[in-house]
């Protein structure tokens, strides 16, 4: 990929599992920690950061990887909610954070999404979350709607992003 040489994405294995949910676990605290508060964040480990919850996720194909250097770095997952394709997780290790993996990542989720026929990708993100906000609308997403979360879950920002013919050969 052009201006990441060193960035590389592939569809996640059962050698990587230990490496995913390490990405999630590392990165939650300092993600969600000041925005959401330390109980989201145990809720959100233990319920989506675990060996249990990733694996089926690996294996249907679901989950990719940043590897710089051969290390795994980053990673995104994707799925089908209510007909449409949502990508449900993407985290950079924070020491790698700027370095273009998030974006090899996005761009590759989205040329899949091309690939495989979707018009459209879903995501959201806690509101507040102002790195996340910049991500996504630099990626060509936009907010949707504001959802509320009630019995103190934070507050989210439900963004699409349309998939042209372009992005299956980008």
């Amino acid at each position: 990929m052009s201006g990441e040489p060193d960035v590389v994405v592939r569809r996640a294995d059962g050698d990587d599992l230990v490496a995913v949910v390490d990405i999630g676990r590392r990165t939650w605290p300092v993600t969600f920690g000041p925005i959401a508060g330390e109980d989201y964040v145990a809720m959100g480990l233990a319920k989506w950061w675990t060996q249990e919850a990733t694996i089926p996720a690996i294996r249907q194909g679901r989950v990719s990887v940043a590897e710089l250097g051969g290390e795994v770095v980053g990673m995104s997952s994707v799925g089908m909610n209510d007909h449409k394709l949502w990508m449900w997780k993407l985290y950079v290790l924070p020491e790698h954070q700027g370095a273009g993996v998030g974006g090899a990542l996005m761009r590759a989720a989205v040329h899949k999404a091309a690939a495989d026929g979707y018009d459209e990708l879903w995501l959201s993100y806690l509101k507040g979350n102002d790195q996340a906000a910049a991500f996504y609308r630099h990626h060509g997403f936009t907010e949707v709607e504001e959802e509320h979360g009630g019995s103190g879950l934070p507050d989210s920002i439900v963004a699409r992003r349309p998939i042209t013919p372009e992005d299956a050969t980008a």
